[in-house]
């Protein structure tokens, strides 16, 4: 469902609802494009990416919908103009989580590295880093930070499974956000109520600054400026 912000506030677009296509449908991400042509949904219900073209008017297009490379597509995030990244929680496998990339044309999409695992569990969300060389995903079911390297390609390789841990294999981290200098990156400790923090170092090391809590059990997603 779309919605322009006018004076008063969020006013919905005449036009700017589309169904998912396919029964089962269940949504995990949605967002524009870097250019703002095409909005993308990762469905994890249907295994499958839905995108629609965005005409002038907020209207979306109908759907175009590609395979996921893994199952149970998740977050995602865009590396430049062309590249999308995704996480893939493989219906909760253990050990089985991955993230593959796609390149981006309006709203086409085209596989680049398919499923390139990181041997945890439960992957949810994704950030690139400034200059769009490095993704870190964070793992819900044991408490990982990983770092894949993406190429200027829009290939991605995995660089450490582990780049930042939370508590190891205590499960609970969901939503992360990384500072807008890219120096900081912060995730949710959903299940603990706490917010962990990492000093992100040259080629993407994650060094821990420590962790915030008393949050309420209720807290979802989190940014940062």
């Amino acid at each position: 469902v779309g919605f322009r912000l006018g004076p008063g506030g969020l006013e919905p677009l005449t036009a700017g609802a589309q169904p998912l296509p396919g029964p089962g449908a269940d949504p995990a991400q949605v967002g524009f494009t870097p250019d703002g042509s095409a909005l993308v949904v990762t469905d994890r219900g249907t295994d499958s990416i839905v995108t629609f073209a965005v005409g002038p008017d907020g209207a979306l297009g109908p759907p175009q919908t590609v395979a996921s490379s893994g199952p149970t597509p998740y977050g995602f995030a865009f590396a430049g103009r062309r590249t999308l990244v995704v996480t893939e929680a493989f219906g909760a496998e253990k050990g089985a989580a991955a993230t593959s990339s796609y390149s981006v044309d309006g709203a086409t999409l085209t596989p680049l590295s398919r499923s390139v695992g990181n041997g945890r569990s439960e992957i949810c969300w994704a950030v690139v880093a400034p200059g769009g060389r490095c993704a870190f995903t964070t793992n819900f079911a044991d408490g990982g930070v990983s770092r894949y390297a993406i190429g200027e390609d829009g290939t991605i390789t995995l660089d450490d499974d582990a780049a930042g841990l939370s508590v190891d294999g205590r499960p609970g981290l969901r939503d992360e956000a990384l500072s807008s200098d890219g120096r900081l990156l912060y995730a949710l400790d959903a299940d603990a109520g706490a917010i962990f923090g990492w000093a992100v170092g040259e080629g993407g090391t994650l060094s821990a600054l420590g962790s915030w809590g008393r949050l309420p059990l209720t807290a979802a997603g989190l940014a940062a400026t």
